[in-house]
């Protein structure tokens, strides 16, 4: 049965959709076989997998508001074992629409359900909100990645998304876990990198991952390409950061 892990925080900028694209790629890399889900209206995830948002003729807002077979919504990737679910500019809209929907919270839970049997792992991209769409995430997810960019502000904010997860597990979904926290942006020259990677492991502890993405030109550069970074470059450092943090979650879920 395959994990659903959403990849959340609400602060923009912290290397969520870089690290759901990479982290798919690598997973799809090693043979597992991966669904990523792009729950964000920016759609960077989509493109950034080289789906071309002008063909697309159904996505996750049509799964959500018209019922749409979510199968309709597949596409596959230059990477073998991963395939994508694109977003839409119209997502936007969708979380009004979606509050005259009946059970509005379990919307994308009850989607996944017919489908999460045939990948290893489904990961889904959030937006940077905490608004209906993200709580859907949560509502269907197993577990929970939560990148943390090492600059001076990553702590904030982040009790914020805590609490919003102690309320979803309390009242929708008592098995949602926290997969880890992934550092992300480090530069081992800078000392506030530093600090606030100290500061994060006293907090969190062993929910921390071992691996660390360090800043890299290439995973910046790679996009733009509508790669991931495993394929436009795979022997740069973040290639390698994304390989090894899929090494670790494969071996936390043996």
């Amino acid at each position: 049965m395959g994990k659903i892990i959403a990849l959340a925080n609400q602060k923009g900028g912290v290397g969520k959709t870089t690290t759901a694209i990479n982290l798919a790629a690598s997973l799809a890399t090693l043979e597992k076989k991966v669904l990523i889900i792009d729950a964000d209206p920016q759609a960077n995830a989509s493109s950034g997998l080289g789906v071309n948002l002008n063909d697309i003729d159904c996505s996750i807002y049509e799964c959500i508001i018209d019922h749409a077979d979510i199968r309709d919504a597949m596409y596959t990737t230059d990477i073998e074992g991963l395939d994508v679910i694109p977003s839409h500019v119209n997502l936007v809209g969708a979380e009004i629409e979606m509050l005259e929907l009946e059970k509005r919270e379990q919307v994308l839970k009850t989607l996944l359900n017919p489908v999460k049997g045939d990948y290893d792992f489904v990961l889904i991209d959030c937006a940077p909100s905490l608004g209906l769409i993200t709580v859907n995430a949560l509502t269907a997810a197993d577990s929970v990645i939560i990148p943390v960019q090492c600059e001076y502000f990553a702590l904030e904010g982040i009790s914020k998304l805590l609490n919003t997860i102690k309320i979803i597990k309390s009242r929708l979904n008592p098995k949602l876990e926290i997969e880890g926290f992934l550092l992300t942006m480090y530069d081992s020259r800078l000392r506030l990198a530093n600090q606030i990677y100290d500061e994060v492991k006293r907090h969190f502890q062993e929910l921390v991952f071992k691996t660390v993405i360090q800043r890299n030109v290439k995973l910046s550069e790679s996009p733009s390409h509508g790669l991931p970074v495993i394929l436009y470059d795979a022997d740069s450092t973040g290639a390698k950061n994304y390989l090894s943090l899929a090494k670790e979650i494969i071996n936390r879920n043996k």
